[in-house]
């Protein structure tokens, strides 16, 4: 079993993996920031200075001011996380679409013309 994981190692796809991994890592924290820096104070003044991430439904009957202190009392919705969480998704699956779809030009080959 050694043998074989050493083999793995040396075959370059767990470090190509491991590399993938944290650039996906790092590249996840600048589309939180993107979205919860730009876009959403952006989305809150289009919707009259809502604060998007403090939005909220109780579910256990709480009068609570912010998203956290509705946490500390019950069970809550939180659908302005969620909303933020989707947009962060969408931004990460249409930059790897595009990055995809680049990799998918550059490997066809041309057939030889004669």
């Amino acid at each position: 079993m050694l043998k074989e994981f050493k083999a793995f190692i040396n075959q370059g796809n767990a470090i190509d993996l491991a590399v993938g991994v944290m650039i996906g890592a790092a590249f996840g924290k600048i589309v939180n920031s993107i979205v919860t820096d730009l876009i959403t104070p952006i989305v809150s003044l289009a919707l009259g200075r809502v604060n998007l991430l403090d939005k909220f439904i109780p579910l256990a009957g709480q009068t609570a001011t912010s998203l956290e202190e509705a946490k500390k009392a019950g069970p809550v919705l939180a659908y302005g996380a969620f909303i933020n969480t989707c947009i962060e998704f969408l931004i990460v699956a249409f930059t790897i679409f595009i990055i995809v779809r680049q990799i998918n030009r550059f490997r066809r080959v041309e057939p030889a013309k004669t």
